[in-house]
Parts: C-alpha cells; sequence; structure tokens
C-alpha cells in the first residue's frame, strides 16, 4: 500500500501515516518547504537534508519556463540537477497560469498563455502538464486544474469545477514513464456544493491522493477552515489528504485536526526574507529597535543553527547591513521551526494528545 494510516488520535480526526515514494517513506503529517524554482530560498539542500527536511514543493509552471524541461531532462532530471535525493511534489502550476500569464485564453482542452518572463506564447492542458512533470521526475504530480479567485460568482466557480473535472479524466488516462503517483485537487470556492460534488468525481476517478486547492487565496481564516473542515471527510480516509498553499502554524494545527496530512507554504522563507522569525512564543519583527542590544537567541526554545550560534542583536544588524547572511539564518530557522512543529504534532497525535497539544501550543504562541 503506498499510504498508511498508522494512529488516529482519539480525540479528533488527527492521524500519522506512511507515504511510500520510490525516494523513501515519507512521515505524515508533514511540512512541504517550497522550492517553486528548483531552490528552496536562501537554504541549500544540504540544510534542508540536515533539519530532517522529508519532501520539498517544486512549481511545473516555473522550471517549464526557467530554466526548461529540455535542461533539466539534460541534467538527468529535477532531482540531479538541484541536488536533493528525497521525494519531490510538483504543483501543476494552474495557480500561476491564471495570476501570472500575461494573456491567457482557457478552454476546455487546457491553457494558451503568454510567460510572464518575456512575453513568449505557450499552451499547456492536463496530457502536457503531467509530461512535464514526468520530464521533472517528480515523485508526486499534481493534475492541471482551475483555481477560481476570492470572492467569485457561483457560476464562474462551477465553470472553474466542471473544467477542473474535464482535465482530471483526461490526466486519469496519462501514462507516466516514471509510474509517480498523480494527485487531483478539489476546487468550488466557497460553495459547499459545488466542493461537494467536485470532491465526489474525483474520488470515483480513484486518484493516489487527493488536495484541497483554491484555499488562502484571500478568504478569511474562519472561511477557510470551514471549507477545510468541509472537505476533508469527502475525501477517502485511505488515501493522502494534501491542503495547498497553508499556511501560518494556526492554519496548519487546525486541518490537522480535521485530518490533514499534507501542506506547503511559502511564509517560512518569505518571512525569513523580511526579517521575521517564528518563535514559540509568537511572531518577532527583528528590525525592530528593542533587539538592537538584545542578546538572547532568536527563540530560546529553538536548537537550531542560528539559536544556538548567534543572538537577535546580530540578526538585526545582518539585516540593517544588507549582509545576506541574515535572510539565510532567517529562512533557516523558521523552516527549522515549522518542520520541529510537525514532529511534535505527529508525536502528540501518537499519544492521543493533539488537542491539548494545541491548545497548548497557540496559548504560549499569541501571548
Amino acid at each position: 500500500m503506498s499510504f498508511q494510516v498508522i494512529h488516529n488520535d482519539k480525540n479528533s480526526k488527527a492521524r500519522v501515516g506512511l507515504l511510500n515514494t520510490k525516494r523513501g517513506i515519507i512521515q505524515t503529517p508533514v511540512f512541504m518547504p517550497v522550492g517553486t524554482q528548483a531552490t528552496v530560498k536562501a537554504i541549500t539542500p544540504y540544510t534542508l537534508e540536515e533539519m530532517g527536511t522529508e519532501i520539498i514543493l517544486g512549481n511545473a509552471y516555473h522550471l517549464y519556463l526557467r530554466p526548461g524541461t529540455d535542461l533539466i531532462k539534460k541534467a538527468g532530471g529535477l532531482h540531479k540537477f538541484m541536488n536533493w535525493q528525497g521525494p519531490i511534489l510538483t504543483d501543476s502550476g494552474g495557480y500561476q497560469v491564471f495570476s501570472l500569464s500575461i494573456l491567457r485564453k482557457i478552454t476546455d482542452k487546457g491553457v494558451t498563455f503568454q510567460s510572464h518572463i518575456d512575453g513568449s506564447k505557450h499552451f499547456i492542458g492536463p496530457k502536457e502538464c503531467l509530461e512535464i512533470q514526468d520530464i521533472l521526475g517528480s515523485d508526486i504530480c499534481m493534475v492541471l486544474d482551475e483555481c477560481s479567485p476570492y470572492p467569485c460568482e457561483y457560476e464562474d466557480a462551477k465553470i472553474a469545477v466542471e473544467r477542473t473535472l474535464k482535465w482530471a479524466e483526461i490526466s486519469r488516462k496519462v501514462e507516466l514513464n516514471s509510474g509517480n503517483k498523480i494527485f487531483a485537487i478539489v476546487q468550488g470556492s466557497t460553495f459547499k456544493d459545488l466542493r461537494h460534488d467536485c470532491a465526489e468525481k474525483l474520488v470515483d476517478m480513484d486518484f493516489d491522493g487527493y488536495a484541497v486547492g483554491g484555499v488562502s487565496v484571500g478568504e478569511p481564516p474562519e472561511l477557510i477552515y470551514e471549507i477545510v473542515e468541509y472537505t476533508l471527510p469527502l475525501l477517502p480516509d485511505n488515501k493522502p489528504k494534501y491542503i495547498m498553499g497553508m499556511g501560518t502554524p494556526e492554519d496548519i494545527l487546525e486541518s490537522v485536526g480535521h485530518g490533514a496530512d499534507m501542506f506547503d507554504c511559502i511564509i517560512p522563507t518569505r518571512y525569513g526574507r523580511t526579517a521575521h522569525a517564528f518563535t514559540a512564543k509568537g511572531k518577532l519583527n527583528l528590525r525592530n529597535a528593542a533587539y538592537t542590544d538584545d542578546l538572547s537567541p532568536v527563540d530560546p526554545e529553538c536548537d537550531c543553527y542560528l539559536c544556538k550560534n548567534f543572538t537577535r542583536a546580530y540578526v538585526r544588524h545582518l539585516f540593517y547591513a544588507k549582509e545576506m547572511l541574515g535572510p539565510q539564518l532567517l529562512s533557516q530557522h523558521n523552516v527549522h521551526f515549522y518542520l520541529n512543529m510537525i514532529k511534535q504534532i505527529r508525536i502528540a497525535i501518537k499519544q492521543d494528545r493533539f488537542i491539548q497539544f494545541k491548545a497548548d501550543f497557540l496559548k504560549k504562541y499569541k501571548n
């Protein structure tokens, strides 16, 4: 079995599982650092491995446009090109096609668009999308989907769901040379009947895993959580459940409690590049004057390289001196924080104390 639930928390829907890929077994819940363009920003593959990263995320749209699949194929695939030996999940790039393209035309066959880089014209359909990911050598490939913006009209969301389902049907028939896993994506914006219909029909197609897409695209947190809580039970328990683009520590804890297994988000590295640090007691903005002569660790409860060796004052100095080491150290720290949080979540689930762990974590984190 490629995915196995090994323990269900007795007091919630949280669960611990094992996802088997050809490049290794992934423990779930899992957080995937985002390496959109064949790099997790400011962090070397060696450091990611040292921190215990189990899987990273790449983006088919960006890699297709630059450096291009021909070069990556010549290099022996994405893993060799970026020197990452662990599993890689690649997003289909559907969201990027719709949000970044200069001009685009969407039909049931796919998307014709102009590159946001140089304006060159391209076409990607559901078949082409998976073929690109196959060339990359992705361990988990996401199907092409149409992501509705927030807010959107019901009829527009319905059209996007219908197109997503048509593309999923085509994707299900594509045979990848690598035999890697294919995940489908549930769309439907904030409309529960559309989410239900989309999930039901995708489950009938029997994909290797399922993602909840189209959340965290501008909605208030309460609405995001409502959609996640509604959608996850519609997906089969014997398949991994992935919340795309989530999120903050609060987002992850909430979603794990509803049965989510996989997460990705740019937040840890993006915040790290802007001098924001995640700590056990909440976020810090290390540009603030209060840290000018603060010689304590960024997070006294953290055992990462930054916190064991440097101070808040030093990190603040690096940012004001415009030294690249500042963003590097904070990005590494933030990813470490997320990975350690996920590790502690798994331990709590196995001990049937996830609810208490969540409450204790958030009480301290929000102080």
